[in-house]
């Protein structure tokens, strides 16, 4: 097996990815536009390319974790004008279906496979090889790339045809959503009781009402700290739009998801894009401040 990989997109979730698979023995080239990323990834032994077609030069693999539609059709136009031989261009980002169906097409038209391999995980999961590929496109060339998707996250699985990935992303980070803000919730109402943080942490992170998002954002909440950020606002904001535009498009009412986006809308609004998202909490404190400054609508009680 030839275990030289390329990755396009060297930011929060495909740097980590980089790293993890140099240390498993992969001779990994990569490139991102920004000239401290690659000289930041250099330093941990992955080999920095010149440019996207470099990249596909040299790697019979290539993935790609990309910010936005216009930086992956980019890409794809790059690949599929360029002369290496058809290559496995692995899509890794959370983009309209729309947007995995035109990278696909650019692709293919070259002679290359493209697949629609979101991932659900932050960039601390990523870090920690604890990330889930939902993989979706041609079964044979997910195939050969399990050996690979297995030295940088603990589960994937063949979901089936091309976009199929995408719509598992769309249901978890659904969830994800949702999770974060009943996370800060739930972390303001024990601040409110009175209640030690750092041991409702410990207690109700591993019990029932617990969830992932609760034991990774919780413990930023409480230390009110929420750099460097391991999805950063301003990126969630993004997905999220794609996944209400989903649910529109399938004909499903999200009600608990469309209640947390004011919430998220906020955070932006505060100057808190850059931060992760567990900065939401600063929003549920501020609303809570704002309440008790705001005059009373009781009628007062005047003793007779």
């Amino acid at each position: 097996m030839d275990k030289t990989v390329g990755i396009i997109g060297l930011g929060i979730m495909g740097g980590a990815i980089a790293l993890n698979l140099v240390d498993r023995g992969w001779r990994v080239i990569g490139f991102d536009t920004d000239a401290a990323r690659r000289a930041e990834l250099a330093r941990g032994d992955v080999g920095v390319a010149a440019d996207a077609v470099d990249v596909a030069r040299d790697a019979p693999i290539i993935m790609t974790s990309l910010p936005s539609p216009a930086a992956a059709l980019e890409v794809a136009q790059a690949i599929a004008g360029s002369d290496v031989p058809p290559r496995i261009v692995v899509e890794l980002s959370t983009l309209a279906i729309a947007d995995k169906l035109r990278f696909a097409a650019i692709l293919q038209a070259a002679g290359h496979i493209a697949l629609d391999c979101p991932l659900s995980g932050t960039g601390a999961q990523a870090r920690d090889r604890d990330l889930v590929v939902y993989a979706s496109g041609d079964s044979h060339a997910i195939e050969q790339c399990m050996g690979l998707f297995a030295d940088f996250a603990r589960q994937s699985a063949d979901l089936g045809r091309f976009g199929n990935g995408s719509r598992m992303k769309f249901v978890a980070n659904h969830l994800v959503a949702i999770h974060n803000v009943a996370t800060a919730e739930a972390m303001m109402l024990a601040q409110r009781a009175g209640l030690d943080p750092k041991m409702v942490v410990d207690m109700v992170g591993p019990g029932a009402g617990g969830s992932r998002m609760f034991q990774m954002r919780a413990p930023m909440m409480v230390e009110g700290l929420y750099e460097p950020a391991t999805m950063k606002m301003s990126t969630w904001r993004k997905d999220m739009a794609i996944i209400a535009a989903f649910a529109d498009e399938v004909g499903c009412t999200t009600p608990l998801f469309s209640l947390t986006q004011p919430v998220y809308a906020e955070a932006m609004a505060m100057g808190l894009g850059d931060q992760d998202t567990a900065a939401v909490f600063e929003v549920l404190k501020k609303n809570i401040l704002d309440h008790r400054s705001l005059p009373s609508d009781k009628p007062s009680q005047q003793q007779e």
